[in-house]
């Protein structure tokens, strides 16, 4: 486990625990307690703390500066998914699709095999064409995909 993977846990725990589903921290603390540099906190932040994950991050710089990650919460699957459709414009990256389809997942709304189908689907090896038409394909592939979810069998 990467010390990344360290400090993702140990922010995630730290937030579910709160009621609130939110923390303030300082970077520099939390570089000295797992002695890393604060470009190393920057990096988890940064990329396991998206609004794609579910995360809203708001920063005061300064002396007294902080950091506050804020979990976004949802009433129900159907809420979700229709928040994550508006997150994916008409252009997304393969690491924005990632993130939405892996909060699926740990929303318990895809299983790890439908990860894996959907990834699959939106993997730039399989989109063999130029960017910046890559990213309009996946964006219209994964929001077909959105749209599907929300479809209630009988």
């Amino acid at each position: 486990m990467s010390i990344s993977d360290i400090i993702e846990q140990y922010l995630k725990k730290i937030i579910h625990d709160n009621e609130h589903k939110s923390i303030e921290i300082r970077r520099s603390e939390l570089a000295d307690l797992f002695q890393c540099v604060p470009s190393q906190i920057n990096y988890v932040i940064n990329t396991r703390f998206t609004i794609e994950r579910g995360y809203l991050i708001e920063s005061k710089r300064g002396g007294g500066g902080y950091i506050r990650i804020s979990r976004i919460e949802h009433e129900d699957d159907y809420e979700l998914i229709e928040h994550l459709i508006e997150l994916v414009k008409p252009e997304i990256s393969q690491q924005q699709a990632e993130d939405i389809i892996e909060r699926l997942y740990e929303n318990e709304i895809i299983s790890k095999r439908e990860k894996r189908l959907m990834q699959a689907a939106i993997d730039r090896e399989v989109l063999a064409v130029e960017l910046p038409i890559r990213d309009k394909i996946r964006s219209r592939v994964l929001r077909k995909m959105l749209n599907t979810l929300k479809i209630v069998e009988e």
